[in-house]
């Protein structure tokens, strides 16, 4: 049966516009054209056909389109699954809005506009005319060689390129009468037309009644007079010469742009690449138009852009207590405090939505991974996280927090709000860094209903950096492997006799083994269920969520996160919802492979519920107590291979037996409720705002440089280095040593 085709509206070249009531998206210019998809059309067949039709560049286009009632987010198409989803959205309403926008490096080919008889030669700047983007009367002076080869902005030919510039800019100035809202916006047109036509100009007159300006090369007679409109705030051209004879490029010319051109320039493309990289900039700056940036000018002016965009830092921290009221407002049953410090400065701030909260409290299994991430915008601070595992081992947020920066008295009040969002009765394992400050607090906060687990990638580490200089390195990469095999071992024995080879090696890490509190991280000896979860590493995806946002505003930032939860919590539920299975797929997965195990076990019956199970070893099955000497049933929440040769000798079923966590029963729970958008904030209106809760923003600003390097995973410390057979010495072999 052949697979339903539905039909996908697809549009570009047009913007979206917000809005005012509900905050909802509308997109408006552009071409639309038809194309048909179905089930079966995968990523690069439709991405090709929409090069074809809109003359995009494959690398540098994004497909997005809007979930079925809900105006207000774009969800990207960036693989097949992606697009099978979206025809599954809308297969019953036959037809899908789809929206296609050129980011990055892919411009639109547009060498079919008209030709024009100017030219340009590629330009270079000038290395006499420094350029400060922060003052926003400095303008770069970009000065064009004449021994280069000539190249043009409006060909004489339409098979031949062009520059983008020529055909967005060679109309802003048409002639006498134009008028202009200001006197900043005709200058504005002035850039954007000296740039099109390839010429500099400078000015004769430039004052708040009236500019003249002329062509800079000498003699020749372009030129434009205006002045304000009589008995109106309009300025209008009297007077203007069209006429050049410098021969465009053919003469030493340059062009300016000020901080705010560049800002507006990569405005549109910032708003749909919030990555977009300084140096992609400068690339796209240059090959567009023709303007060399180095990288501060095209850092500055992506600041300018993002807080045209997005309002400015400070300003998001005075709209702090009227978001945190829409959080609650639009999620009922969320959880948005702030706090700030004497004098008014922002301090901290938690965040719990509702489907968070009772997807943890009705499907998720009570554990937790607790970590921090150093945020990068303006006035820096730290993120906490709790973050919880569904049923399907996939990362499910909990609550998050904003603070000033970290240090144990802003974990232990992370924590103690967290205990009012997700009070429970059940003890919960917390997973977190070797840390004391959390270790106390959760200790005093959660009393005896917790488990708290370290982290065994920091504390691995941890015993590598202590050990630094007192071993080689393949000492020290044997050291951390027994280390990792005494955490994972699931009985006593087991764990003491990887603790003796780290003995065998060093008395010393020995003594630091013994003394890391190995009851809090060793499987053996830990009373908590961390369900073989061993390390922090669990919550990368939201960690690398938050380094995405992490330059955003702060009101930013935690709307963007919102945004991703958002549509994790409804992609999950719409996949869910074709789950046939009783338990989900990778935990049907693992149990299946535990099944093909017990085949070739051999049972026995011992008395009531006990059995023993003979393969390589003899493992004690209690079948009722739901226990096994191997550990792993324990450990795990899924029968072992040797209950489930027990449960198959007695005809019963190890879905029976099987953790309620693992349930599709109780995924489904787990992403039940939705998170909910938030209406864009208004600015405050400072006499009507309570001068009590004015929150200004923390006095650190971000240091200067660039971030530090991010730290080697403990697996990387595992791998083995080279060693010199000659010296002895680490990094190298005898052909290169000196």
């Amino acid at each position: 049966m052949a697979a339903k085709k539905i039909i996908a509206i697809c549009q570009s070249g047009g913007e979206f516009v917000t809005n005012n009531e509900g905050g909802s998206l509308s997109y408006t210019g552009g071409n639309a054209h038809a194309v048909d998809i179905d089930e079966n059309t995968n990523v690069d067949a439709f991405k090709q056909e929409l090069t074809d039709t809109f003359k995009f560049n494959v690398d540098g286009m994004a497909i997005k389109y809007f979930l079925p009632g809900n105006k207000k987010t774009l969800i990207t198409v960036s693989k097949d699954k992606d697009l099978q989803r979206m025809v599954n959205f809308f297969k019953d309403s036959e037809q899908v809005e789809v929206f296609v926008v050129a980011e990055g490096v892919g411009a639109p080919n547009v060498s079919n506009m008209p030709a024009s008889r100017t030219t340009m030669s590629e330009t270079t700047l000038s290395p006499a005319t420094p350029v400060d983007l922060t003052n926003p009367d400095s303008q770069l002076v970009v000065d064009a060689p004449v021994d280069t080869t000539p190249l043009d902005i409006l060909p004489s030919s339409n098979d031949d390129k062009h520059r983008r510039a020529a055909t967005q800019w060679e109309n802003t100035i048409t002639g006498v009468d134009q008028r202009f809202s200001s006197f900043t916006e005709l200058r504005e047109a002035l850039h954007k037309y000296s740039i099109a036509h390839g010429f500099t100009y400078k000015y004769k007159k430039n004052d708040s009644h009236r500019v003249t300006v002329k062509c800079k090369s000498e003699d020749c007679p372009w030129r434009i007079y205006a002045s304000r409109l009589a008995t109106t705030q309009l300025i209008c051209i009297k007077k203007m010469n069209k006429n050049h004879t410098c021969e465009g490029a053919a003469v030493k010319a340059g062009y300016r742009a000020t901080r705010g051109w560049v800002g507006n320039i990569i405005k549109e493309k910032l708003k749909f690449s919030p990555n977009y990289k300084p140096k992609d900039i400068a690339t796209d700056i240059k090959r567009e138009y023709g303007i060399h940036l180095n990288y501060s000018q095209a850092w500055r002016a992506k600041e300018i852009a993002r807080e045209q965009l997005q309002g400015s830092y400070k300003e998001a921290y005075s709209q702090l207590p009227s978001f945190c009221e829409k959080i609650m407002e639009t999620n009922p049953g969320s959880l948005a405090t702030f706090a700030t410090k004497e004098d008014s400065s922002f301090h901290r701030l938690f965040v719990s939505f509702h489907a968070s909260i009772y997807g943890f409290q009705q499907g998720c299994r009570p554990l937790l991974f607790l970590d921090s991430t150093v945020l990068y915008a303006k006035y820096q601070g730290t993120l906490l996280a709790a973050v919880g595992v569904d049923g399907n081992d996939g990362v499910f947020p909990i609550a998050f927090a904003v603070v000033d920066e970290e240090t144990d008295d802003n974990w232990h009040w992370f924590l103690s709000e967290l205990k009012s969002a997700v009070s429970t009765s059940r003890p919960i394992t917390f997973v977190s860094a070797f840390q004391n400050g959390i270790n106390e607090s959760l200790s005093d906060i959660f009393s005896k209903d917790c488990y708290h687990g370290y982290c065994l990638r920091y504390l691995g580490e941890k015993l590598y950096k202590d050990l630094h200089g007192r071993f080689s390195h393949e000492a020290r990469r044997l050291l951390i492997q027994d280390l990792y095999a005494a955490a994972y071992a699931p009985k006593v024995e087991d764990f003491e006799r990887c603790v003796e080879n780290i003995k065998a090696i060093s008395p010393d890490a020995y003594s630091w083994v013994v003394r890391s509190d190995p009851e809090h991280w060793a499987n053996a000896l830990f009373g908590g269920a961390r369900y073989d979860h061993m390390t922090t590493n669990f919550g990368q995806l939201f960690r690398d969520w938050v380094s995405d946002v992490s330059e955003f505003p702060i009101t930013q930032m935690v709307d963007a996160l919102r945004g991703r939860m958002m549509e994790l919590n409804y992609t999950r539920r719409v996949d869910s919802s074709q789950w046939l299975t009783r338990l989900t797929p990778s935990m049907e997965e693992k149990l299946q492979d535990e099944t093909s195990k017990a085949i070739s076990l051999q049972v026995l019956h011992s008395h009531g519920s006990t059995f023993e199970v003979r393969g390589e070893a003899v493992d004690i099955v209690d079948i009722d107590n739901w226990d096994c000497t191997c550990k792993a049933w324990q450990l795990n929440g899924l029968p072992c291979c040797h209950a489930i040769a027990v449960l198959e000798r007695l005809g019963r079923s190890p879905y029976d037996y099987c953790s309620t966590y693992f349930t599709t029963e109780s995924y489904h729970l787990t992403y039940s409720e939705s998170i909910n958008p938030i209406p864009p904030l208004e600015k405050p209106v400072i006499a009507e705002v309570d001068m009590e809760i004015m929150v200004s923003p923390p006095p650190t600003k971000r240091p200067p440089g660039r971030p530090k390097m991010k730290q080697p995973d403990t697996v990387d410390i595992l791998k083995r280095q080279l060693q010199c057979s000659k010296c002895k010495g680490m990094g190298h072999n005898k052909k290169t040593c000196e």
